[in-house]
């Protein structure tokens, strides 16, 4: 797996977390999220592997979305530090939707662009992210941060 690809997942992986009694206004990008790394699928040439475990790839399994800034941050007990640039947030219907691209490790041929959906119902989230030769898919649930 490419260097960036876990920092990338790491700061994109919005899943996992249950987000009971929270509001739908709780998904619409006016406050910040939390997540967990859930189920990964990699995708490389025919090969598929549905059952990637994010603590094989060294990846936190917590991190923010931090609208406001426009960035979104591994948690604080993370050991991979790596902060991804929001670059687009786009409201469709009952969804927003955040893109971005990961320029990965100086030096590598390595760089992602990524997409994240996230259900303003009910915090349900979906990442994908691709580069040469790759492709990864996130499932899993934002939940409302503290703020």
């Amino acid at each position: 797996m490419m260097p960036n690809v876990k920092s990338l997942i790491a700061a994109v992986g919005v899943v996992g977390l249950v987000a009971g009694g929270a509001l739908a206004g709780d998904f619409d990008g006016s406050r910040p999220l939390f997540g967990v790394t859930g189920k990964i699928t990699e995708i490389r040439g025919n090969r598929i592997d549905e059952d990637v475990d994010p603590d094989t790839l060294g990846i936190p399994q917590k991190f923010r979305i931090d609208f406001a800034a426009g960035l979104l941050r591994p948690s604080k007990d993370s050991v991979i530090r790596k902060t991804i640039a929001i670059e687009k947030v786009t409201h469709v219907e009952e969804m927003i939707v955040l893109q971005g691209v990961d320029g990965g490790v100086e030096g590598v041929d390595d760089a992602l662009a990524w997409n994240l959906v996230i259900s303003k119902k009910d915090g349900k989230a979906v990442l994908s992210a691709s580069g040469k030769g790759v492709a990864y898919v996130v499932f899993g649930r934002c939940s409302p941060a503290a703020e």
